[in-house]
């Protein structure tokens, strides 16, 4: 079967440049409308994955993305998010780039073209059968995370991908692909756009329902938020007057004395 790349087909709509920035905008944001559906058809394979991490993490292993380019950077912007906003440690979910942390702001040459450059940032982490790893390529078919999953699966590590193209080289060797066919770009083969969306909205599924089932979050809050913006503590303040049914001023002090809302309720509850 003729692999096909969905992803570099040519756009739908063509003579951009005769486009007013209304038509521009409106074709735009209609094709991002289809994204969300094609996220929905590939629940069923996230929701496999996401059982492999809840348990992996329950017992003391960690998440690992790795990408390049877009794919590397929504990663790394995923794991980033979760010590902020779940209170757990910056080595619990680690997001990896081709190219390394200068990628992040400056594409780095042919770096996602390295066959062997994936596994050995993984094996910087001292990656083990306890973990995960989950490749993003919205092609399927970057040697830098095609690679790093092979070596993988060699050492009996659970794999997990995010492609944007049906039966890839990518889920080919993952354990839990994840396809969302999100079909040709707006602006053909800009994977940033609608693939790229679809990663973050995967990625944010993931990990919040991870995170959710290893008890990170109280009825629909964030308790273990880290408290690191004026923004954060009134919001923290409130939950702590919501749950314990008190005055403002009462639990400010609260989290002021035990610096998380989680501590804070916890101690309020126990009388101490």
């Amino acid at each position: 079967m003729t692999f096909i790349k969905t992803t570099e087909q040519d756009s739908n709509y063509n003579h951009l440049e005769q486009m007013t920035v209304t038509e521009l905008l409106t074709n735009i944001n209609n094709e991002d409308k289809t994204v969300p559906l094609a996220v929905e058809k590939a629940i069923p394979q996230i929701e496999k994955l996401t059982e492999q991490i809840v348990i992996k993490l329950k017992n003391g292993g960690r998440l690992f993305y790795i990408g390049a380019g877009t794919s590397g950077r929504l990663g790394i912007l995923d794991a980033s998010e979760c010590p902020p906003t779940f209170g757990v440690s910056h080595e619990l979910v680690i997001g990896l780039i081709a190219g390394g942390d200068s990628a992040i702001r400056k594409a780095v040459e042919f770096a996602e073209d390295s066959t062997t450059q994936g596994w050995e940032d993984l094996k910087a982490y001292n990656i083990s059968i306890k973990d995960v790893v989950i490749g993003i390529a919205a092609s399927g078919t970057t040697p830098y995370v095609i690679s790093a999953l092979e070596k993988c699966n060699t050492n009996n590590i659970i794999t997990g991908c995010i492609t944007s193209n049906h039966n890839s080289p990518l889920s080919n060797v993952s354990n839990y692909p994840i396809e969302v066919i999100v079909g040709p770009e707006f602006l053909t083969g800009s994977s940033r756009m609608k693939a790229g969306t679809a990663q973050k909205l995967v990625l944010n599924m993931i990990s919040t329902t991870t995170m959710i089932k290893l008890g990170r979050v109280k009825g629909n809050k964030m308790i273990d938020m880290q408290l690191s913006n004026n923004k954060l503590v009134n919001r923290g303040t409130q939950m702590i007057m919501n749950e314990l049914n008190i005055s403002f001023d009462e639990a400010e002090q609260l989290l002021k004395t035990y610096k998380n809302v989680r501590s804070a309720i916890k101690n309020y509850t126990n009388g101490n």
